[in-house]
């Protein structure tokens, strides 16, 4: 019962919990996993377009004089102010140095060496505009120790020739310093590429044997370069659901550069993954802590009903046992209740059978199990009254008979004649044959009145013998006779018999002398001894049968 309560719980509970539980955190992964997803495409551009911001700031002023550098040579004070921008461009942070070539490189009176080279004013319809080319790429100056990169302004004049040359060159490590500072360059998977997909430069994690995107033919880095030439940022996932790879970029304004972030799909799960590991152990701890309150909750009840059960079966063999303990205050603890109230009914009830017989009444039963000499063994002297009755010449109509059917008189007959005796709560003590034994217990009070009931109780039996030939015995026999003995006297009234089986009678004189006045009554009669007699008013002689006074 134990095992099949908890494994009933188990199945019924535990398994939809489980279920639910799977189905949520399935659910919630899937979506939490796109979140994360989306999250970081959008973290991953914000971060480049910082880094990219960082790079044009850097390159901002530069870019600034140099176009000043080209629009000074339309003014009357040009060659002054293009020299004032060239020493400004050398005092800039991360400018290593300044180169200022003129096609015609003759001397010119007057210039100062700086700007030696420069044409004449009257030269100036050869300097009409300039073109800015791209950016070098970094390269390694031997001489300065360090990676450097080149911007380079040609002027033309009228004939689009050529006629001079300004290069600023700009340490690579100034341009990236603000990009270092950012833990996630050196952290995450990223490059600085150009427009041509050449590395310019990369993080550790991203040397991977080869100096430009796409030389493995990897769809996602091909992808990504298309991607670059059509949107100045943007996202792109690799194969997968969700992707194995995911990768961001964002192209700079002042130089054909941009900036990209990988990141392998475990890392950007990781959270999720996290959640979901965690999840996982939620769920487990709850699921135990379920299965503990079955077995502290239900455990408790299934023990409960087994002991009812293994009490009930104990019942059944007659074995009422002790009462069960009760220690619960809910619907069990009032069932525990219910069943010791009915094993002490039944106790009580198979006490009374045992003890009085099945033909007494149970409110005289329960007032004489109030008494002591009823709980055991022994007895009380004490005034009762004493009834005996008997049918005549039952023997001889019994030979006429089958055995079946003098039974069934005899049960007949008893019936009808229990009712009226317990009516008059009469106990009955025995039945002799045909006859039976019965006295009437005053319980401490009065003995007249018992002698009144006890005759009440005869005469109403005679009386009733009268309908019992008319309507229950077989129409063919002679018709019954009963004849009755009623005395009082002192006995002995207690559990006769044994710890096994007992049963509560009477023992005395009396006794013998109901049995002797029984026996001289005619049929019909209801003999009364003196003591009897003396304990009833004179009234008595007034009723419809005759009294033989003894």
């Amino acid at each position: 019962m134990l095992k099949s309560l908890q494994q009933r719980l188990i199945i019924f509970l535990v398994l939809p919990v489980s279920m639910l539980l799977i189905i949520l955190g399935s659910f919630e992964f899937i979506l939490a996993r796109n979140i994360m997803v989306n999250q970081w495409r959008e973290s991953a551009i914000l971060r480049l377009e910082r880094a990219a911001n960082s790079i044009d700031m850097n390159l901002g002023k530069i870019f600034k004089l140099t176009r000043m550098f080209q629009s000074a040579s339309d003014g009357l004070n040009g060659t002054v102010v293009q020299e004032w921008l060239v020493q400004q461009l050398k005092l800039q942070e991360g400018v290593v140095g300044v180169e200022l070539d003129w096609a015609d490189e003759c001397p010119v009176p007057g210039v100062p060496p700086a700007l030696q080279g420069r044409p004449r004013l009257g030269l100036r319809r050869h300097f009409m505009r300039s073109m800015m080319a791209p950016i070098t790429p970094p390269s390694y100056d031997a001489v300065a120790g360090l990676q450097t990169v080149t911007l380079v302004s040609d002027f033309v004049d009228d004939r689009d020739k050529i006629v001079g040359t300004l290069r600023v060159t700009i340490s690579f490590a100034y341009l990236m310093k603000d990009v270092q500072r950012l833990g996630w360059w050196q952290s995450d998977l990223a490059c600085l590429v150009d427009s041509t997909g050449h590395y310019l430069a990369h993080t550790k994690a991203m040397d991977a044997g080869h100096s430009f995107l796409g030389a493995t033919n990897d769809p996602l880095e091909l992808g990504l370069l298309q991607d670059m030439k059509q949107r100045p940022f943007g996202t792109r996932s690799g194969r997968g659901h969700p992707p194995d790879r995911i990768v961001g970029f964002y192209k700079m304004k002042n130089v054909p550069w941009a900036i990209i972030m990988f990141a392998p799909g475990d890392k950007v799960r990781a959270p999720i993954v996290r959640f979901r590991d965690y999840y996982a152990i939620g769920g487990a701890g709850c699921l135990l802590i379920i299965v503990i309150l079955i077995r502290l909750v239900a455990g408790s009840m299934a023990r409960s009903i087994r002991n009812i059960s293994l009490a009930a079966d104990e019942v059944a063999k007659g074995n009422y046992g002790e009462p069960l303990p009760v220690t619960r205050r809910d619907e069990l603890g009032q069932l525990i209740i219910s069943f010791n109230t009915m094993v002490r009914g039944l106790r009580e009830r198979d006490f009374i059978r045992d003890t009085f017989g099945r033909y007494v009444d149970q409110e005289i039963a329960k007032e004489l199990m109030k008494r002591p000499e009823a709980a055991g063994l022994g007895g009380d002297r004490r005034q009762v009254v004493v009834l005996m009755s008997d049918l005549c010449q039952f023997t001889q109509i019994s030979h006429l008979l089958s055995p079946d059917k003098t039974i069934s008189l005899l049960n007949s007959y008893f019936s009808s004649m229990i009712d009226i005796i317990q009516k008059h709560h009469g106990i009955i003590v025995d039945f002799i044959g045909d006859g039976m034994l019965v006295f009437f217990d005053p319980l401490d009070g009065p003995i007249p009145p018992q002698v009144k009931t006890a005759v009440c109780c005869a005469l109403e039996m005679q009386k009733d013998m009268g309908r019992f030939n008319e309507e229950d015995q077989p129409a063919a026999l002679t018709e019954l006779k009963m004849r009755i003995g009623v005395t009082t006297g002192e006995v002995i009234v207690g559990n006769i018999g044994s710890e096994k089986r007992a049963k509560y009678g009477i023992v005395g004189a009396p006794v013998n002398m109901a049995h002797r006045i029984q026996s001289v009554a005619e049929s019909g009669e209801v003999v009364l001894s003196n003591q009897a007699f003396d304990q009833i008013s004179l009234g008595i002689q007034n009723v419809p049968f005759c009294l033989n006074i003894t």
